[in-house]
């Protein structure tokens, strides 16, 4: 693993957070809830039937676990949580108990009323299952309406090492996302930027195909707009927009392009205007530098979720579990 996922496994061993797992008899989830266990990287509660369980997966201890099955829990309490909640969306008690028998919104309820500090899942579930799950019962955190998430770039082992590593939002959650989610990002992504890549002095950038007004487009005026609205509700960040990506990274090209601005040619944490832009950014980079993607991270929950990969390996599972526990720290 990179030093920056071993530096957050480290911080997560200190932490005794709870995350629960919802796909608990999944063999990849299985593997890494013993490792994390055995390392005391978190707590774990598996949700999965423990006789089935244990008898599929002998060889493995599941002393230090929790297991709890869904399918036979008492359910009522977390019931009528939801059912207060979507009750005027016209859910009905009775769809709620039925609700509340799936593993993901179980997981979900189990992160909300306290009782795991976070939930990881998405190995054999679609992203859209995981992130339904915390957008209806945990929701977002105070003060943002958006749920994002980020890639940690790290240059470790790159010709660009003096780069050490970057944040990039959203690369896969948001497909055009208005200024106001766009803002929302930002402020996640630097709360993140700190929280997990270690960076103490996040430099925003928001990135356009214009620099300071040099084309007019709706497209410019988004950013800019929502560059305004970072600085408005979070005066603290130091952002600017609109940025090219060379104004953005290049300190002469910022100087030339942006004379006076404090994040022109050092920004750390990138904020695409759309998801395509995004995607692509990261993935070039990723494909062009040799720089390790980690995430995608998911940010703005009121507790944190995290989503994998359904390709992940045990030891991607062991990582996305730290940082769940990492965020949890700082909610």
């Amino acid at each position: 693993m990179s030093k920056i996922i071993d530096s957050i496994i480290a911080k997560a061993k200190t932490l005794g957070k709870t995350i629960v797992l919802a796909e608990g008899d999944e063999p990849r989830t299985v593997k890494a809830a013993q490792i994390i266990t055995e390392q005391g990287i978190a707590k774990i509660i598996l949700l999965a039937d423990e006789e089935q369980l244990k008898a599929k997966y002998q060889g493995v201890d599941f002393g230090g676990m929790q297991i709890v099955n869904p399918a036979t829990a008492d359910i009522e309490e977390f019931a009528n949580e939801l059912y207060e909640l979507r009750k005027a969306k016209g859910m009905t008690l009775e769809q709620a108990r039925v609700e509340m028998r799936k593993n993901l919104n179980y997981g979900a309820m189990m992160t909300r009323k306290g009782l795991a500090d976070g939930m990881v899942a998405g190995a054999i579930n679609s992203t859209g299952n995981v992130l339904k799950s915390g957008l209806t019962i945990v929701k977002t955190k105070p003060g943002t309406k958006t749920v994002s998430s980020v890639f940690l770039m790290s240059f470790e082992g790159t010709p660009y090492k003096d780069k050490d590593i970057m944040v990039f939002g959203d690369c896969a959650v948001n497909i055009d996302p208005t200024a106001e989610q766009l803002a929302d990002i930002a402020i996640s992504s630097t709360a993140t930027a700190k929280a997990l890549a270690g960076i103490d002095e996040p430099k925003v950038a928001m990135l356009s195909f214009s620099t300071k007004g040099s084309a007019k487009h709706a497209n410019v005026d988004k950013v800019v707009e929502a560059t305004r609205l970072v600085q408005e509700r979070a005066p603290e960040i130091e952002v600017d927009g609109d940025l090219q990506v060379d104004a953005a990274i290049v300190p002469s090209v910022g100087q030339l392009k942006a004379p006076g601005s404090k994040v022109a040619g050092q920004a750390n944490v990138f904020i695409f205007p759309s998801l395509e832009a995004g995607n692509i950014g990261y993935k070039l980079t990723q494909r062009f530098s040799g720089a390790e993607a980690i995430g995608p991270i998911c940010q703005g929950f009121a507790k944190p979720v995290n989503d994998l990969s359904r390709g992940c390996v045990s030891e991607d599972i062991v990582a996305v579990v730290a940082i769940t526990a990492v965020q949890a720290s700082q909610n």
